[in-house]
């Protein structure tokens, strides 16, 4: 965790700067994301980064827990926040372990861009099973292994990775296929709802599983 918040504390204002490369594709899932939401619904994201997604979805729910490793990236999603004046997305500082995310149970889990992201994602599934009320909500958003139909910038991106991590420029990734990703949440005690590329050439693949 220390090594992956140094990381992304570092980047973070760049990060913060950096343009949604795939507008379309991030407002397909947004909205098919919305309609799995309630009102009165609490709501932890995972790996929110700086909280866009959050702040864009607090309007449909009660309360929003984001969190993440890196508490720079944090701070530029409160400074958002202020600025919007949004004031029911909470900004913590967490693992999706730690006690500080708290004791009531979740309606729904986000996990956006970081499940393949993390070394043990057997560990983290559990954890956000436990989390959750019976029935509740797990929507993840994961980029998988693609070939030579996906786009040029990916390709190259997967090609000079191993170099980048050495001198750390990169994070640790792990390029699972959509049915490995599929088996782990399966495995972790959910139902799959809806799994899908969004539109189909998108490399990341978005699921929607239940709580059973």
């Amino acid at each position: 965790m220390q090594n992956a918040a140094a990381f992304w504390d570092k980047i973070s204002e760049k990060y913060a700067k950096t343009p949604i490369s795939n507008e379309e594709a991030y407002q397909l899932t947004l909205n098919k994301t919305r309609g799995y939401l309630k009102q009165d619904d609490l709501v932890l994201e995972v790996g929110c980064g700086t909280g866009s997604t959050a702040l864009l979805l607090a309007g449909n729910v009660r309360q929003i827990v984001a969190s993440d490793y890196s508490d720079m990236m944090l701070d530029v999603g409160r400074r958002n926040a202020q600025a919007q004046n949004i004031t029911n997305v909470k900004f913590v500082q967490a693992d999706v372990c730690d006690a500080v995310l708290g004791e009531e149970p979740y309606d729904a889990v986000l996990a956006h861009n970081m499940l393949h992201l993390l070394e043990d994602i057997p560990a983290a599934i559990h954890a956000i099973h436990d989390r959750l009320k019976p029935g509740g909500f797990f929507i993840s958003k994961t980029v998988c292994q693609f070939g030579a139909g996906a786009p040029l910038k990916w390709r190259l991106m997967k090609l000079i990775l191993p170099l980048m991590q050495m001198i750390g420029k990169a994070p640790y990734v792990n390029f699972m296929t959509v049915q490995e990703l599929e088996a782990l949440i399966t495995g972790g005690g959910f139902k799959i709802i809806e799994s899908g590329n969004y539109p189909k050439t998108h490399i990341s693949r978005y699921v929607v599983a239940q709580k059973l």
